[in-house]
Formats: C-alpha cells, structure tokens, sequence
C-alpha cells in the first residue's frame, strides 16, 4: 500500500487520509478539550475520493492515522466508448482504461489532456 503515517493534529481540511481501507478527503476537523483525566479528541469528517460515500472518525489528536500517498498526473484522452474512457499518461506513455460517469462525458473529447489522481492501486479523473 501506497500510505504514510500521521498524528491527527497534523491532519488539515481538504488534506487526505484512510478511513476504512478507503482513501478520503478531509471536509472538516472539530477538536474538544482535554477532560481531567483524558486527552482532546479530534472528529473529522471525510468523504472518500472513489466512491463520494461521507465517513466520520473520532480519535485522540495523538493518534497515528494513515495517509494516502496521492499522485496528480495528466493524461490524454485517446478514445471514448458508452462505458469507458481510454487513457494515456503524459509521462510513462501508459495506457489504461477508466469507467466513465455521465457527468464526464461531455467534457471529454479524444486528443484532449486531462488531470487525473492515483493511489492504492486505483485511479480517477479528476476535473474538480
């Protein structure tokens, strides 16, 4: 697995962590105050970057969490189907196929570039 690790504090809003095996998006931190005899908490709320479902996690601020290792490519749009976009990165010349959502598919056209993100194994266009 493509991740690192880190202290709760250390998390930002609109940073990445790994909240049940999926890679996510940091929405927003709330922490408490420390009690008399136990540590500040920190709540955060994330919404997973592959399939948009919102996840919330309570842990002390000292805790070590997992954080994706994010990789911002580009690629360029070869062909278009129903159902898939092929894609070629810029840089290695890979090929790969992607599944394409119907929001995505006006806004592609083949010859055009495209940024997309990959981590865990997994990749996505990213035109947000």
């Amino acid at each position: 697995m493509a991740w690192t690790q880190a202290e709760v504090r250390e998390l930002k809003e609109g940073r990445y962590m790994i909240v049940d095996n999926e890679p996510c998006k940091i929405l927003s931190i709330q922490t408490s105050k420390p009690g008399k005899h136990g540590e500040a908490k920190a709540r955060i709320d994330a919404v997973g970057i592959f399939d948009g479902n919102k996840r919330s996690v309570v842990h002390p601020v000292k805790h070590k969490v997992q954080v994706p290792i994010i990789n911002k490519r580009t690629a360029q749009v070869l062909s278009l189907s129903e159902e898939e976009v092929q894609l070629m990165d810029m840089e290695s010349y890979e090929t790969f196929n992607l599944p394409l959502k119907g929001e995505l598919k006006e806004r592609l056209k083949p010859g055009n570039e495209v940024p997309y993100i990959s981590t865990m194994g997994r990749r996505q266009i990213n035109l947000d």
